[in-house]
Formats: C-alpha cells, sequence, structure tokens
C-alpha cells in the first residue's frame, strides 16, 4: 500500500446552510487536525487477500477493485495483521474530521472538484447527478482504484466508488472548535463517508455522513488505512517530509438505511 502524507491544518467541518443536499447533522465547526498518514487509494482486493487470505468482495473479479463487504471486526483483524509485522507505522481507520479534512484537500466546495461531482470525475449512479447536473454514467459495479484524477493532495477516490469506514461512532458533533476529535465513545452505529457506485452524487458530498452497524458488511462498502508514522526524517522508511502534502511512501505488510 501507498501512503499520503497529510499536513497538519485547521478547518471548517460540515457544511454551510445554503449547501444543497445538507442534512441537520453537518453543522459546521471548527477542528484542527494533526499531521497524519491516509492511503492513497481504497484498500484493494489483492492488499486484503495477500493479508487475510481470502477475498469477500461482492464483485470479486477485480484484483485492483476495492474490497468490499468486510465489517468493521474483520478490518480490525486487518489492521493487527499489519500492524504485527510494522516497524515504525501504527495502521489504523481514520477518524471522521481526519477523513474529511483530508476528502477536502483545501477546498470548501461540496466537493473537492468544485460545486459538482460528474461521472467523468467519480464512481456514482450518474442517473441521480448533483444540483442540476448533467446525468452521467451508471456503471452498476466498483471499478479499479485511481481510475479518475486524485484531490489536490494525491488521494484517490475520496468521492465514491465505495462508501469508506472511518474509526468514530456516529454521534452530533461538538458545539465549538475542537483538536483531533474522535467522536462519541459509545454508540451503535459507525460513521462511513463518501459514497459509493451504487448511490447518487449528493452521497459522496465531502461533508455528508452516513452510517453503518460495525458487524454488518455491504457490498458497496469498503475502507482505506489511516497511519501515524513514529519514524523520524532520514531513518530507514521515514518520510522525506511528512508535512509536504501529497508525499508518498509505500508500506507493505506480510434517516431511513439503505443497502449498500
Amino acid at each position: 500500500m501507498t501512503l499520503v502524507a497529510v499536513p497538519a491544518g485547521t478547518f471548517t467541518m460540515g457544511s454551510p446552510e445554503g449547501e444543497r443536499g445538507r442534512n441537520a447533522d453537518e453543522a459546521p465547526h471548527r477542528v484542527t487536525v494533526s499531521a497524519f498518514d491516509l492511503g492513497r487509494t481504497e484498500v484493494t482486493q489483492a492488499e486484503w487477500t495477500a493479508v487475510m487470505g481470502w477475498n469477500p468482495s461482492h464483485h470479486a473479479d477485480c484484483a485492483s477493485c476495492p474490497v468490499e463487504r468486510i465489517n468493521f471486526f474483520e478490518i480490525q483483524q486487518f489492521l493487527d495483521r499489519l500492524n504485527a509485522v510494522s516497524h515504525g507505522v501504527q495502521y489504523r481507520l481514520p477518524t471522521e474530521a481526519e477523513w474529511e479534512y483530508a476528502c477536502r484537500a483545501g477546498t470548501t466546495t461540496p466537493f473537492s472538484t468544485g460545486r459538482t461531482l460528474t461521472t467523468d470525475q467519480a464512481n456514482f449512479n450518474g442517473d441521480f447527478p448533483y444540483g442540476g447536473g448533467a446525468r452521467g454514467l451508471k456503471r452498476g459495479e466498483t471499478v479499479p482504484v485511481a481510475s479518475f484524477a486524485p484531490n489536490a493532495w494525491g488521494l484517490y477516490d475520496m468521492h465514491g466508488n465505495v462508501w469508506e469506514w472511518t474509526s468514530d461512532w456516529y454521534g452530533p458533533y461538538p458545539a465549538g472548535p475542537t483538536t483531533d476529535p474522535t467522536g462519541p465513545a459509545t454508540g451503535t452505529l459507525r460513521a462511513i463517508r463518501g459514497g459509493s457506485w451504487a448511490f447518487d452524487a449528493n452521497s459522496a458530498r465531502c461533508a455528508l455522513r452516513y452510517t453503518h452497524a460495525p458487524m454488518l458488511r455491504g457490498y458497496s462498502l469498503g475502507f482505506r488505512v489511516a497511519a501515524t508514522v513514529s519514524r523520524r526524517p532520514g531513518e530507514p522508511g521515514a518520510l522525506a517530509d511528512p508535512g509536504s502534502p501529497g508525499a508518498t511512501l509505500s508500506r507493505s505488510g506480510t434517516r431511513p438505511r439503505r443497502r449498500r
């Protein structure tokens, strides 16, 4: 897998009141995020199989497509196996705040692509465009990761393809500014982000929040890894400049709910 260095910074998490498709749980608030690493792409079927030895995916004939139909606990097993053989890297899921910060990549619009999203830019159900945009392709399945242009920080498929698990329980946002929030201490549903091939363009907005029970799978639900890197610059395997957006490092390791 390849990780991208995401720089520390402060951003407005959530959406402004005038944003089309906005939900009440997207209250805007200022969030400061520490530097971290994030997977350049969603974890692929080949990467999952190399670590776990099996492929649960519904669309299982595409090794370079994102793995799906894995639940929250199976992902923890995957991360445990990576961490057992990693040195100076602690793999984990991103928090909701980290995910949205990385998705926006310095932008403030509904999508990192601007005020709209097309099926030339992401894999979603093109029968349902955003904000009066033109209809596009309805692919009806996942596509290989990195099939579209990355955002400004070099991250692929933050919009569409598959929903992505985060580490947070779903709950209300804090009322004021916060630093490195991790969501509620307990809950019944986990926050997922990003939309998917089976959902409309609105579901892929940077600010949109959705949920999934941690024990359940979904055929349009996958994940990407985040990581905390303890190596110092100059040490073997360290990022040359951890604070530079887009710096990459390859690391190897042995409302009603709709169906996903």
